[in-house]
């Protein structure tokens, strides 16, 4: 029966682990290759997508067909199922209109489809859609998949899959953070259709799931074995070298206690296997699955269906990307996020030297301590069963912290906010000041320095220099004196800044020129 294929867990399973190998990327510097990794993601689940829709509706005509023949025994199935299709197709056509405005607020272009976006590294399109608080379309579709999940569940007697049903469409928040919040703040153009599509898979593979369960309550014996196919279910179709390839070879919709014969590559599985083929993972590469599995039908006569699959093979890699900055800065902070594709993050762990690495959540500290020496990162995966395995070594160049700038902070007319770096200022501005400041602020690194001291330099009508000091960042009183005596056009030096940065290293930072208005 074809409805068989979309009530898999495996397979499930595998769709889930394709999302979150590319998903545990999205942190990292968003380069060309990995938005081609996203949209290569999904086209895959786009053809799983469009492979479970044509499941559904073989086991929709399924459905209907028994009604025709039985509509006493079949009404009740029936109409269940027409009310899961219906439900169903409501939150993946607004999953769908959700992909579209997305694409629409990411390129500007009402004419903008999915399949040209042009600015897939859109940070702002996805959140300012999904979360605009007048539309509440995250939170619209939330609620839909809540109704559909329920609904569904309802309908699964086993309590196993039904547990596998609510985590597969769970909504919960976590912490603080709502479930549509989690999804998509900071979520890039491509990452965020790839998660809606990943989300129409899981609603057409839990549809699929209840439409499987009400055509085997009504017993739809011929059916079912009309439409029997063979499948290659495997854990991961991308497996680590050095790892192992797993994978479960099955025939949709057989009696559990029937036992198939499994032909592999020319070889028979054992009896003992249970239908699970393993192949250990000792080189790179692509790796061709193929084979046929028979069975006896219940008139006795011979079928058999051919498969066909592969899986790939890579080799051990980590990733550790600054998330701020391409090098280490000592004695600050370094936010970095570290990934290894295929591998769940609380399986990943990190040491590091020439400093301190800590974690928090998803995000990693690094606090290097000597500049001008290597900081090596060192990444490690631990399996299941318990074994740790050193991926990869990282090399980080670090650097000391640049000097700042100093500035004047105050407000204009319109009470905003601003930096003024020299040239020309009015009096007034000047003194509503309070005196001077320092930071880095270079769309890279937003970093404060606290001035410990500075010197005002005024010239008198024959030129002499009249110095004026503060021994903190503060004004002195007779330096605002001197400014208030200033005519237009005139113009003072602010010179001999000393300012302290996080690194507690001090430093005098360069001169501004300030001309009164």
């Amino acid at each position: 029966m074809a409805a068989g294929t979309s009530g898999n867990p495996n397979r499930q399973k595998m769709i889930n682990l394709m999302y979150l190998v590319f998903i545990a990327m999205v942190a990292l510097n968003v380069s060309g290759e990995v938005l081609n990794g996203f949209e290569k993601v999904g086209n895959g689940l786009n053809s799983m997508l469009e492979g479970a829709e044509q499941s559904n509706i073989a086991a929709s005509n399924e459905l209907q067909a028994a009604y025709t023949l039985q509509p006493e025994k079949s009404k009740n199935a029936f109409l269940k199922g027409k009310e899961v299709q219906r439900l169903a197709d409501s939150v993946c056509t607004l999953l769908e209109q959700a992909k579209q405005a997305i694409v629409e607020k990411s390129d500007g272009n009402a004419f903008t489809t999915i399949e040209n976006i042009k600015h897939k590294d859109d940070m702002n399109a996805a959140p300012s859609v999904m979360l605009n608080p007048i539309t509440r379309l995250g939170e619209k579709t939330r609620h839909q998949i809540d109704q559909f999940r329920e609904l569904a569940a309802s309908h699964i007697s086993s309590p196993n899959k039904k547990e596998a049903l609510l985590k597969t469409l769970s909504t919960d928040k976590k912490g603080n953070k709502s479930w549509e919040e989690q999804l998509f703040e900071g979520m890039p153009t491509i990452a965020a259709i790839t998660l809606i599509t990943k989300l129409q898979t899981d609603i057409r593979s839990v549809e699929g799931q209840v439409l499987s369960q009400l055509v085997k309550d009504i017993d739809v014996g011929d059916l079912r074995v009309n439409k029997v196919l063979a499948q290659v279910i495997p854990d991961s179709r991308i497996v680590m070298q050095g790892g192992t390839y797993k994978a479960q070879i099955v025939l949709s919709s057989i009696d559990s206690l029937a036992q198939p014969e499994i032909i592999v590559n020319g070889k028979t599985l054992p009896q003992e296997a249970g239908g699970v083929f393993t192949a250990v993972a000792t080189r790179a590469g692509t790796y061709p699955i193929k084979g046929t599995i028979k069975m006896r039908a219940g008139d006795g006569s011979l079928m058999s269906r051919d498969f066909a699959s592969e899986y790939i093979v890579t080799e051990p890699m980590a990733s550790v990307s600054p998330t701020m900055m391409n090098v280490l800065y000592a004695g600050i902070d370094n936010p970095l996020t570290i990934a290894v594709p295929g591998v769940a993050s609380e399986e990943v762990s990190a040491t590091m030297s020439n400093g301190t690495l800590s974690r928090k959540g998803n995000v990693w500290i690094a606090r290097p301590n000597k500049v001008g020496q290597e900081s090596v990162i060192s990444v490690y995966t631990t399996s299941r069963d318990g074994v740790k395995r050193k991926i990869a070594d990282n090399r980080l160049r670090t650097r000391a912290l640049p000097d700042p700038l100093p500035f004047i902070e105050y407000k204009d007319d319109k009470g905003i906010v601003k930096r003024f770096k020299g040239g020309q200022i009015s009096k007034r501005s000047l003194l509503s000041a309070s005196g001077i400041k320092a930071a880095i602020d270079d769309d890279i690194l937003d970093i404060s320095y606290r001035v410990t001291g500075f010197r005002l330099t005024f010239f008198d009508s024959m030129g002499n220099a009249i110095p004026e000091v503060s021994n903190n960042d503060q004004f002195s009183s007779r330096q605002l004196s001197a400014i208030r005596g200033l005519s237009r056009g005139k113009r003072f030096y602010i010179t001999d800044v000393t300012a302290v940065g996080p690194d507690g290293i001090s430093r005098k930072i360069p001169t501004i020129e300030v001309i009164v208005q």
